[in-house]
């Protein structure tokens, strides 16, 4: 019997290839001979690097790069396994180096935040021979579309001057003339691949600045600013970089108009996030003639259907015609919209009434105990199909 196990990780607690682990236990204790597959997974978000990586046994790089107020913090991405007749290729989240988590509350301001450590780690990348990236765009402290990371690759950015715009979502006002003369010299061999949960256009009432600004420290005069600042940047991109109409493609307000930026001036490709890690990790031949796939997060919600991890992972087990059971940390409200959906069943983790600290720690040894549970059930129905 194959079981396919493909979870994301419970944030705070356990990596993706953790949970899977501490899955894989508890069905052995009731079919120690089954065939396991751990796929870990991600939707794009944090933990999507652990999790491509430990699905591809590739290698984390770590090294230190300008975060968003311009100190040097330290980041890291992940270069994939190699497979056959692919290239080799990057993952990286742009909150590993212009997250909000790098600024303080206090210091949060849109208006001086820099995405200049996202161009250094595509750069690194670069550098060792890479030539296709995928990017997770959650959790920035940015809104400057992707200046800073465009300056990072050699791309100069100037006033009418011929001096170069201050960093951050304000100095775009200034923008006289983009020039990539100096660019990394293998940027346009490179493929990139944006992972994208969110259709926001770069400007106006949906845009970046309007709907992302305020939780990364603008007020509301800041957001006027930094609309402004943006359709500026746009205007300026075209028709040098054959930019028009771009600025409204749904996804190009992600990160602070990161998402403009990649599809304008590196060619970039939006795709939800769940499907650019699933095809990475090869979810899809895991699955073929597999009898069960797990999956599950650190909640599941109604909010789940929307594109987060295990609706995608159900998606592609039913391609297949393979059941897909659910495990989480707790339920939400509408949780069984997943049911909905076509999952067989979920099961939260939690035993009992514990602190949040408790639940956290106990995670492993709650989602081995759980899988247990459900693997004898199982048992019990498969017993109850194929007597002796």
């Amino acid at each position: 019997m194959k079981i396919v196990i493909a979870p994301d990780s419970f944030k705070e607690s356990l990596s993706a290839m953790e949970v899977a682990e501490a899955i894989e236990q508890g069905f052995k204790q009731v079919f120690p001979d089954a065939e396991y597959h751990k796929v870990p997974m991600a939707d794009g978000g944090e933990g999507t690097v652990q999790a491509m990586v430990d699905a591809t046994a590739g290698e984390i790089i770590h090294l230190n790069v300008q975060g968003p107020l311009g100190n040097i913090v330290p980041a890291f991405y992940g270069i994939l396994g190699a497979t056959n007749n692919t290239p080799k290729t990057a993952v990286i989240e742009m909150a590993a180096a212009s997250g909000l988590h790098l600024v303080a509350r206090n210091e949060r301001n849109p208006l001086i935040t820099s995405s200049y450590g996202t161009g250094e780690l595509i750069k690194d990348a670069l550098d060792r021979g890479i030539r296709h990236i995928i990017i997770g765009l959650g959790g920035s402290a940015t809104n400057d579309a992707g200046a800073g990371m465009l300056k990072a690759l050699g791309f100069s950015l100037v006033n009418h001057a011929g001096i170069a715009i201050d960093d951050g979502g304000a100095g775009l006002i200034d923008l006289a003339k983009i020039d990539d003369s100096q660019c990394h010299p293998h940027l346009k061999e490179c493929q990139f691949d944006i992972a994208c949960d969110v259709d926001n256009p770069l400007c106006g009432a949906k845009g970046a600045s309007a709907i992302f600004g305020p939780q990364k420290g603008a007020t509301a005069q800041m957001v006027t600013q930094l609309d402004d600042a943006l359709k500026h940047f746009a205007q300026r991109a075209y028709p040098q970089w054959n930019s028009n109409q771009i600025d409204n493609m749904p996804g190009t307000g992600a990160a602070g108009g990161m998402g403009f930026a990649i599809v304008a001036f590196l060619k970039g490709r939006l795709s939800p996030g769940v499907a650019l890690v699933a095809n990475a990790v090869g979810l899809a031949d895991a699955c073929k003639g597999a009898a069960l796939v797990i999956t599950g997060e650190g909640r599941i919600d109604g909010q789940t259907v929307f594109g987060k991890t295990p609706m995608g992972v159900l998606q592609t087990a039913q391609q297949y015609g393979v059941p897909v059971i659910g495990i989480a940390g707790c339920l939400g409200d509408n949780a069984n919209a997943m049911l909905k959906q076509g999952m067989t069943a979920i099961f939260p983790i939690i035993p009992g009434i514990a602190t949040l600290e408790q639940v956290l720690a106990d995670a492993a040894i709650n989602l081995t105990n759980t899988s247990a549970n459900i693997a004898a059930l199982i048992n019990v129905n498969m017993s109850r199909s194929h007597p002796s």
